[in-house]
This record gives C-alpha cells, structure tokens and sequence, in this order.
C-alpha cells in the first residue's frame, strides 16, 4: 500500500505492505547516494523476559550474529565489512534492532543474511560460552565498575515493583550465567517469528525489484501462528516519595537523581514532558542551569530528559555537586524550586519556542540518513502500529501550548510520585 501524500514537516515518503506470513515490510526509496539500509526490528524486549531470565533480550541480540543456517560462526560480519558495508544492532525494554548499510547492489547480501537467521539460526556451548562472557564484561564496565554505575538497577526497582521495567536491559551476573541452550531456542521459537518483525528498506532501489527480493528470501519464513502474550502494565499509582541513600560505592562527588513516572511514548503528555525537559536542562539559559550552578551555585552539572518507553516511562532530572563534601539537601530545595515555579506559571512562549525550534531540528536530522529514516519507520510500526506516526510526530510537538506543559508538570512532576537515589561519597 502506498501511503498518500504527506504535507507535514520532514516527512518520510514510505509504502508498504504485509506478506502472508505476517511480516510487515516499509519501503522507503531513496536516490541521493547509491546505498541502501535494511532494518529488522522484532518487537521484543527486556520486557518480555521472567525476572530468572533478566537480561536474555540482549544477550539474544549477541547470540544472533554467531550463525545461522548457511553463514558460520564469526562470517556474519565478515560478509557485511567484505561487501563495503556495516552493520549493527541494539535491545531495549520493548524492541530488539537489527541493521545493515550497504552499497545498493549489495542488497541482496543484506536480505540473505537476515532472512537466513529469521528461518533458523545454529548455536553451540563455545557460542553461548562467548556471548555470556562478553555481555557480563561490557556490565562490570558499564554498570558495576563506573561511577554512578548502579544507579539504573537502583531506580528502575524504585520505580517499578511489579512491571518487568524493574529490571535493567543488560540483566545481572547470575541471570545472563543461568542462560542455557534450550532457553535460546525456546526464545528464539516464540519471538523471532515473521508476524514479531517489521523489515524496513531504505535507500537506492526500485520498489518492484525490492518487492521480488523480500517476497524471494522472506516468503517462504513459516509462521507458527501463535498469539504472543503481551504484557500488561499494572503498576499501582505511586502515593509517596521512594527515596534511597547511597553512601558505600566510589563516587567523586554527592549527586541526587530524581525520576517520575510518565506516560507511553507518543501520547500528548509525554511530548509535553519532553519539551518541559529540554527547558529545563538544555543550555546555560535553562531553568536548572540558572538556579542550581548561576545563581544558587549548588551543583556543577545538571540535567533532565524523558526516558521514552512503550508502556509508561520516567522523566529524569539530577544535579552533580560542587565539592566531595558538599551537602545535597540545597540542590534538592533549589530542583523544587524550579519545579513549583513551572506548576505554578508555566514556561514562557519564549522558551517553548527555542525547545520546538531545538527538538524539530533533532527529528529532522535524524532523517538525514538513509539508516535514520529506516530506524524511525521501525519504531512507529513497532511501538504504535502506525508507520505514519514518524511523520506526523514533528507537527505534534509544534502544537504543545505553554498550557499543555503547565498541566504537565502539575500532573506528573510533583513530590509525591518522585523515586530519588543519591549518591554520596564513603566519608559522608
């Protein structure tokens, strides 16, 4: 199918369509440069796992480049850097990503690796073995070795007591190390099927013979059939601050985190939230950066933004102190502050308009490339079921009104519903 023609900012032009096994496929032509993006997105994240299994998203996104049917261990890559091209992939708690950018009349390399690991995929105990290892050492230097490191695990089990977001996307040691073979392939069988995925194309190609390719290497992929059980979100609203201290872990300086919860990606508040967030936080004319390092002169860096997810997410806002033996209790009166004055009055239209000004320009330089604009097709499909959302969103954000972010912050960012971590050094 076609879509019709689209006068909203940036728009992507797209088509697309279903094949009988369930696979949905967006074809997006592009004829700047003679190269070509095929996004794989299967909608499965770290929410989909059992808390025994935390972590298994991604280590299944490691898992899958260690061979498939007919590409051994290890050539996967090697095909794709080969044939001039590169390739990459990401989990997060609602989506797993895969891509590859190559010169257009590789394309056809591109499909056969990907369509090769979607029919079937070849994994030993040297595989799992490796892949383990790997995951558990990119934790110790992302999460348990760095400053601040734990604060993920921390806040994600203060915001969320029953919802699968309560653990982190990269799992924990004694999860990933629990992982065995037959956990793989029963994964693999219930979510890496045609019907969970979205193939998206973009770049320099002709639709028809992009059409005889997918239906020629995706066609014949067999879909079982069955119903994947989505999880539901049953979080019972927040009626206090959830609050913890953290004094006997490596940080150079005394730093307070703040998340509240928000709602889904794509809704009218979250786009609100978002654009609150830049106001707040983005550039030395931002409302923390005046009251916490200008004026208060309480913190040496600040920050807030929206942690977008499918189900409800969380805006984050933290100041870092000045000196190791600073007191935290001023930053957090100087965040209330700046917070009770945005309920209270608003934001000006003045800075409403910088912040729209800043996040069109964002969106619209993410659709410069051709793997930019076959990433954003992939999520609206994924997250929304409506492939037309990447186009409309840009307009969506121009339309938000000082008001919509008065409401906002009254509704959301308020003391109540705040989970906070802080971090001081031992000696405090």
């Amino acid at each position: 199918m076609q879509n019709p023609p689209n006068t909203q900012i940036g728009a992507i032009p797209y088509s697309e369509y279903d094949l009988p096994n369930g696979l949905h496929v967006i074809l997006q032509e592009d004829h700047k440069a003679p190269i070509v993006c095929l996004n794989i997105a299967y909608h499965v994240g770290s929410k989909n796992e059992t808390p025994d299994r935390a972590g298994f998203a991604h280590l299944f996104e490691h898992l899958l480049f260690e061979g498939s049917q007919n590409v051994k261990r290890g050539e996967f890559d090697t095909y794709i850097t080969q044939a001039g091209g590169y390739d990459n992939a990401y989990t997060t708690e609602d989506k797993t990503n895969y891509y590859e950018v190559l010169p257009a009349h590789q394309i056809g390399l591109g499909m056969w690796l990907e369509s090769d690991r979607m029919l079937g995929f070849t994994l030993g105990d040297e595989s799992l073995r490796t892949q383990k290892d790997v995951v558990k050492e990119e934790k110790r230097e992302r999460y348990d070795n760095a400053p601040y490191g734990t604060l993920s695990e921390r806040m994600m089990k203060l915001a969320y007591k029953t919802f699968p977001y309560k653990w982190t996307v990269i799992g924990d040691m004694q999860t990933i190390e629990a992982a065995t073979l037959n956990d793989v392939k029963d994964f693999y069988k219930t979510f890496y099927s045609p019907a969970n995925a979205v193939l998206v194309l973009s770049g320099d190609f002709q639709r028809a013979d992009a059409e005889k390719m997918i239906e020629k290497f995706f066609g014949s992929i067999p879909n079982d059939g069955h119903t994947l059980a989505r999880p539901i979100f049953n979080e019972a609203e927040q009626e206090g601050e959830r609050r913890e201290i953290v004094d006997n872990e490596a940080v150079p300086l005394p730093a307070v985190f703040y998340t509240y919860p928000m709602p889904p990606e794509g809704t009218d508040d979250a786009i609100a939230l978002d654009l609150l967030t830049d106001i707040l936080s983005t550039g030395r004319s931002s409302r923390l950066y005046q009251k916490l390092i200008y004026a208060d002169q309480v913190a040496s860096d600040v920050s807030s933004y929206v942690d977008l997810r499918e189900m409800p997410g969380l805006a984050w806002i933290y100041a870092v102190a000045n000196e190791p033996e600073d007191p935290i209790a001023p930053i957090e009166i100087a965040i209330e502050k700046v917070l009770s004055e945005v309920r209270a009055t608003g934001v000006t239209e003045t800075e409403l308009q910088k912040a729209k000004n800043k996040t069109e320009m964002r969106l619209v330089a993410g659709r410069v490339t051709v793997s930019g604009k076959a990433d954003q097709l992939a999520h609206a499909r994924v997250f929304f079921g409506d492939t037309s959302q990447a186009n409309s969103i840009i307009d969506r954000y121009l339309s938000v009104t000082t008001d919509d972010i008065r409401k906002a912050a009254a509704t959301y960012l308020v003391p109540e519903k705040r989970c906070t971590v802080i971090y001081l050094p031992p000696k405090q």
